[in-house]
């Protein structure tokens, strides 16, 4: 009897912790796999606000560019985010994308990097080599 008073206990304690909070789905839902890349964009945008541009710009407020890029704006954005993250595991699935997508972009960035310094690396050892040959 006392296992079985505990257990309800324990129960009524975990039920009475969960959000009893029923978040309707909206009418204009973002779906999954566009929130992804959607949210990936708006972290890049953020990351490369601090960053100058090419009019030498810093500061720069991008996000407006990526609500236009997607056709939304900040209302169904907003909506669509309360949602999702009102659905822990659908959202967890959605964080767990973007930083797998962030991780696949620096990686690709690391790699180009690494491959413009060899390439400048060979160059001027290159140049360095056929002055000294003039030299001689």
């Amino acid at each position: 009897m006392n296992n079985f008073l505990s257990i309800l206990l324990a129960s009524i304690f975990l039920v009475s912790c969960t959000s009893n909070t029923i978040i309707e789905k909206p009418k204009n839902l973002i779906p999954k796999e566009q929130m992804v890349d959607l949210l990936t964009d708006l972290l890049l945008a953020n990351g490369s606000g601090s960053i100058k541009n090419t009019q030498l710009k810093r500061n720069v407020n991008y996000y407006p560019l990526v609500f236009e890029k997607y056709n939304i704006d900040t209302t169904q954005f907003k909506e669509s985010n309360y949602y999702y993250a009102s659905k822990v595991d659908e959202y967890d699935e959605i964080i767990r994308k973007v930083e797998a997508r962030l991780e696949a972009l620096s990686n690709q960035f690391e790699d180009e990097r690494k491959l413009k310094d060899s390439l400048t690396d060979f160059k001027n050892t290159r140049d360095e080599m056929e002055e000294d040959a003039y030299v001689q």
